[in-house]
């Protein structure tokens, strides 16, 4: 973990990034780094367990992280959760808490607000279109003997 805490600083000061940095650990081996480089690659995904992730699967060849450990220098925000969900890693351990990031100013709390809204009525509206052919495909993807399940 200090060497997490030690990189979201390098982050923010040396890289420009941001306070936010992530490891991904097989055994006692680090697999991949990631910061927060949201404004240097103007991506607003590129958040530090995302990048850590991504890297990680490059290197191992993978698309899931079921033998690895992800190591943060905060709480993961909505989005990083739901791709540390799909990456399957053993654990998750992290420094800071999502109340520390708000207190800098990354308050995610309007996005754990609106998952509960119904799409329609979220802040930024949501209008679904064209369900029956999407669901066509879907039905198609099921049915579909060779396919690679993730």
């Amino acid at each position: 973990m200090s060497r997490v805490i030690e990189l979201s600083r390098e982050s923010m000061n040396a890289l420009n990034g941001g306070p936010f940095a992530a490891l991904v650990v097989r055994g006692n081996a680090i697999i991949s780094t990631g910061t927060n480089s949201v404004v240097l690659w103007n991506d607003p995904t590129a958040h530090a367990e995302i990048v850590a992730i991504r890297n990680a699967c490059v290197a191992l060849q993978t698309f899931q992280l079921s033998d690895c450990e992800i190591y943060s220098s905060c709480e993961p925000c909505p989005m990083c959760l739901g791709a540390i969900y799909w990456a399957r890693p053993r654990a998750v351990y992290f420094a800071g808490d999502r109340t520390d990031a708000a207190k800098a100013g990354f308050d995610d709390a309007f996005i754990y607000d609106e998952l509960p809204v119904r799409p329609h009525e979220r802040r930024i509206p949501m209008v679904q279109m064209m369900r029956e052919q999407a669901a066509q495909v879907l039905a198609e993807w099921g049915a579909k003997p060779d396919k690679r399940r993730y």
